[in-house]
Order: C-alpha cells, then sequence, then structure tokens
C-alpha cells in the first residue's frame, strides 16, 4: 500500500475534525465547491483577522463591503466580459470538458508554454502528445473558449445582465471616489475587501487550492504616478525574497534567485517599491501562519501570463507535496487601468485633484477677441462667437491663419483683425490625475489549507497540529482528569471563566485523559488545563502544551492572566514554566 502524502493526511484531518469537507455530500457533491466546518471557520476568521492586523490596522488603511452580484456594465469596463476566459476541450465519448491549458500542463508542459497558446496551437498540441480523456480515454472536440464567470439576470429583466464577481477588486474601484471622499482625500490609501468570490471554473480539482466559489482578500493601495516611493520601504529593504525571474522562465530555468528588496528594486527586477514592500509583507505574514521561508517563492509573470490589467506581476507560491508550488497570492501593479476603464465606461471624473504647496505661474497663449472688429460685423451674434473663440486652441487658430488665412469658429469665419493672440502669466494651484494602484490579493481558502499543511506534526506516532497559537481555533481545553463530580465541577467553574475572559475553550470529560490530550493535539489547541485531586486540596491546575507535552502547575487564579500573556505573545510557554512548578 503507497506511503499516504501530507496533503492526504490533512484533508483526513480537516473532515474528520471538522475543518473543512466537499460540499453537498449527500447528493454526490459538486466539484469546486467546499464546506468549512465548525474548527475551519473559527481557523479561517483568525487568519482572515491576522491579515486584517498586518495589512489594516497596522498600515491605516480601510475596509469595505460590496455586493457579489455586480451589474455586467462593470465587468464590461474592467475588461473581464473580454478577457476572463479560459481554453476548455470536450471528450467526443463521454461529453465531459477539461480546462486545456491543464490537461497539456498535466501531459508535461509548463504553464509557461501553455499561456501564450492560441485555440489552434492547443488543438494541434493537444492531438502530437496524444492527450486523451481522464476520464474515459476519448478524443477530444476542437477547443473553445469559455467564460468563467457566472451570469445572472438582476431582477424579472433579461436585459438587466449581471455577473457574480470573480474578485472583489472591482467594488473597490467603483466604490473609490465615496471611499476617497469619506477618508479626507488623502493620498496614499489602502482600501481592502475581504468576501465571497465566484469563479465557473471548467474542471475544478485540487480541493480547497481551485474553487469555484471562496473568499478573496483583494488590497488595492491607490497612490500619485507622480510620486511613486515608498514611505516604509526601509522596513523591508534587507528582507531577502525567493525569487524565479520572468527572464530566466524565458529560457526554462525556474530556479529560485534569492535577493533582498533593495537589491531586486536598484536592479528594476521590480519596478515599483510599494509592489516590492507588499511582497515583502506577505512573505513575513505566511511566516508568520507557520510557512518557512525556504518553502515560499515569488514567480514573475511573464507578459502573455499576466492579467489584462497588469504591467508586471508577481505570484506568491507555496511548496505543496504531490501538488507542487501552489498559488496564494498575487501582486500586482495595476497602473491607472481600472480607474481609466470606469471613467470612460461611466462618464464619472476619477481623477484626483492635488493642490500644490505654493502655486506654478506659467504663460499661456489667450485668444482675445477685439470686440471693436467682432462688433460691427457680427452684431447680435457677437455673444456666440466669443464664446466659441473662448474655447479655441490659440495654436489651431495661429495655424489655420497661417494655412488658410481665417479659423472657423463653428458657423463663423474668423479673420486675423477679429482676434489678437496674447501671453498671459497664469497661476496653476494644483492637479488632476488618476491614481496608479498596487493589488495583493489572497485567497482565504488557500491561506487555510497551507496553514494546515505546515502545522502537520507526527510525534510519537501521534498527530499534532502545530498552529501558531493565535490563530488556533481552539485556545485552551480544560479536562477533569476523571468523570467525577467534583472533578467535573470544579472544571465546569475554569471552563466557564475562561470563556468569561474571552478565550476560545473547549471542555472535555470523555475517555481517558490520554485520549483526550491526544485529540487536543489533532485539532491544535495550544494548552490543556486539567483539574486533579490536587486541584481540590490547593486550588492548583496542571498547564500541558501541545508541540512538547510539557506541563506546570498553576494556581487557578493566576490562570486568566497568564494565558492573556500567552495567547498575546507577551510570554513563551518556557517562560511561564520558569514562573511556576514544572511537573516532570
Amino acid at each position: 500500500m503507497p506511503q499516504q502524502s501530507i496533503i492526504d493526511k490533512v484533508n483526513d484531518i480537516a473532515k474528520r475534525r471538522g475543518f473543512f469537507w466537499p460540499s453537498y455530500e449527500i447528493y454526490g457533491g459538486v466539484a469546486g465547491f467546499l464546506t468549512i466546518g465548525p474548527l475551519g471557520t473559527i481557523l479561517k476568521r483568525n487568519i482572515e483577522n491576522k491579515f486584517r492586523d498586518t495589512f489594516i490596522r497596522r498600515l491605516g488603511f480601510l475596509e469595505i463591503e460590496t455586493s457579489v452580484i455586480v451589474p455586467g456594465k462593470v465587468f464590461e469596463a474592467s475588461g473581464h466580459v473580454e478577457h476572463f476566459k479560459e481554453p476548455m476541450v470536450e471528450c467526443k465519448k463521454c461529453t465531459r470538458k477539461f480546462r486545456a491549458d491543464h490537461l497539456l500542463q498535466e501531459a508535461g508542459l509548463t504553464d509557461t508554454e501553455t499561456e501564450k497558446m492560441g485555440l489552434k496551437e492547443i488543438e494541434e498540441t493537444i492531438r502530437k502528445l496524444g492527450v486523451r480523456c481522464p476520464e474515459c480515454g476519448g478524443e477530444f472536440r476542437e477547443p473553445r473558449y469559455f467564460l468563467t464567470m457566472f451570469e445572472t439576470t438582476i431582477g424579472p429583466y433579461s436585459k438587466n445582465l449581471g455577473y457574480g464577481r470573480p474578485e472583489a477588486a472591482q467594488g473597490i474601484f467603483t466604490e473609490y471616489k465615496r471611499v476617497y471622499e469619506a477618508a479626507r482625500e488623502k493620498l496614499p490609501i489602502g482600501i481592502v475587501q475581504i468576501g465571497h468570490a465566484l469563479r465557473n471554473e471548467i474542471s475544478p480539482r485540487q480541493g480547497p487550492i481551485r474553487l469555484r466559489e471562496f473568499t478573496i482578500i483583494d488590497l488595492e493601495f491607490f497612490f500619485d504616478p507622480a510620486n511613486p516611493k515608498c514611505s516604509r520601504i526601509k522596513e523591508v529593504e534587507d528582507e531577502l525574497l525567493r525569487l524565479v525571474l520572468a527572464e530566466n522562465k524565458l529560457r526554462g530555468i525556474f530556479d529560485i534567485t534569492e535577493m533582498t528588496v533593495k537589491e531586486a528594486l536598484n536592479k528594476g527586477i521590480i519596478k515599483n517599491e510599494w509592489l516590492a514592500f507588499f511582497m515583502a509583507l506577505a512573505k513575513n505574514f505566511l511566516i508568520e501562519l507557520g510557512i518557512p521561508d525556504d518553502k515560499q517563492r515569488f514567480i514573475e509573470k511573464l507578459e502573455w501570463e499576466r492579467a489584462h490589467y497588469s504591467v508586471q506581476g508577481f505570484d506568491q507560491e507555496v511548496y505543496l507535496d504531490r501538488l507542487g508550488w501552489v498559488e496564494v497570492s498575487g501582486h500586482n501593479y495595476r497602473t491607472d487601468y481600472d480607474l481609466k476603464r470606469h471613467m470612460l465606461y461611466s462618464g464619472v471624473d476619477l481623477r484626483v485633484y492635488k493642490e500644490f504647496s505654493e502655486p506654478i505661474y506659467v504663460e499661456e497663449k489667450v485668444v482675445k477677441p477685439l470686440m471693436s472688429t467682432i462688433g460691427p460685423q457680427f452684431k447680435n451674434l457677437s455673444g456666440e462667437v466669443v464664446r466659441l473663440l473662448s474655447k479655441a486652441d490659440p495654436d489651431e487658430v495661429e495655424r489655420a491663419f497661417r494655412e488658410k488665412g481665417y479659423y472657423q469658429a463653428g458657423e463663423f469665419r474668423i479673420l486675423p483683425e477679429h482676434v489678437k493672440i496674447v501671453k498671459e502669466k497664469k497661476a496653476i494651484k494644483g492637479r488632476k490625475f488618476i491614481p496608479h494602484v498596487i493589488e495583493p490579493s489572497f485567497g482565504s481558502e488557500r491561506l487555510l489549507y497551507v496553514t494546515l499543511y505546515y502545522s502537520y506534526r507526527v510525534k510519537d506516532n501521534r498527530t499534532i497540529l502545530s498552529l501558531p497559537v493565535d490563530i488556533a481555533p481552539i485556545q485552551v481545553a480544560v479536562f477533569p482528569l476523571v468523570a467525577r463530580k467534583d472533578l467535573k465541577d470544579k472544571a465546569l467553574q475554569i471552563y466557564r471563566t475562561l470563556l468569561d475572559e474571552g478565550f476560545m475553550v473547549e471542555y472535555d470529560e470523555s475517555a481517558s485523559i490520554g485520549r483526550r490530550y491526544a485529540r487536543a493535539d489533532e485539532i491544535g489547541v495550544p494548552l490543556a488545563v486539567t483539574v486533579d485531586h490536587k486541584t481540590l486540596e490547593d486550588d492548583t491546575v496542571t498547564v500541558r502544551d501541545r508541540d512538547s507535552w510539557r506541563q506546570f502547575r498553576i494556581s487557578i487564579e493566576k490562570l486568566p492572566v497568564a494565558m492573556s500573556k500567552y495567547f498575546k505573545g507577551k510570554t513563551s510557554f518556557e517562560e511561564l514554566m520558569s514562573q511556576f512548578k514544572v511537573i516532570e
């Protein structure tokens, strides 16, 4: 029997202990949909809240929430209707449909090679490699593009087209003006949205990695393109990034190049300081979730691999056995693409006005109407002539005089004697511009999955999920040593006290104490508090560490304060052991 991979073991724990499982199992399940169970819901929320602390609270950014169903016009403007398509093939025999590029990648091609292929080249390559249906071995029909957005109608009118959003970003771009005004018109500004997204994947596989409905974390950072410098770059310039460079990918080389943020910027490998800043932040965020630095990389996207809105992009990937490198976040420089498109399609001015510290004086050519000649010739139409001339381009007027001897303003022929072109000094108090955008975007379920994967440990043939203590779904387990009434009553009292103090606590009196410890370890509970016979004598309990299995004894009175310091990261288990009586 083949040895189980870590992925198989994590999937087993996830189903058995209530982290996640395939949705609608009683009806046979539907690929691409995942139910997040009781423990998974808490863990996922804790990861998202840790993101909020790192990327919102500490950076002073703002969070909004917009609707999942979006008017079709929004995604026409954003370019998704035109570009959000994937190549699909259908089996002639069983009629199952598959993503053509994924089939070719499973046949040995790289995503760099398949991303560049058009439908004709995909068809030729499938035939050349003899790729068959993985379900029945049948041949495929010619490939075609499939729009991977869920389409719907809003209300009872079929023309009122809408889509399930494939990203949360467009909700940020369409509401940007309101948020910017509410934030007292300050730039730079970061706006975050954490919510559900829908992608009508052709043939989703790999469990939580590729879903049709998932939680996306989109951060859009708006800044002045005339001032692209990152004010916080010094905080991360010495951080080491593990990069797979686009220029190497072109030569088929996927080796990792290690360099600091400062080196990557100085060499022009990362084109924008804010992009580099968020990449460094993302690396450290994953380290805090338990993913080692050497199991992460940032792979640069080639031009034809990038999304239509991106001028430079890196995918943050994590290595998993059996699946290889898996994307958990994408980092893109979106420039002013989105706001410019929404300005064009909506007609709303989304530019920002920035006032200069001091006015800038410039000389401008001005068309000055001469009423002494305009009045007698145009009489009661003089006002309309003056109005048209106020909108005229002075250079255009001069060129018309040179080339034709007159300038046509609407229905009026203007001669050189009707105007004077003069230079006037004008004070410019500010400028209008469209902000540029850097986007870090994370998949919440993917973060959940890689966190579980890298927390998996085996000690003395027992499974442990060594989840970081600040995100563990259950913080403390309270056990009576045996199911005796006086011990149970005392344990329930401690359980309620810790609940009142705000801890996530579980009470368990079933089975032997050893089995209860084992179960707590397997779901990642960092600390177990045990009430025993000595507790009834001196009001002390034992506190057991999940990872080391070491224990110390502490008075019930001091327990809440010690727990609070531990879970806030103000003390370690080893430091607590040094303060109290260690049990060998």
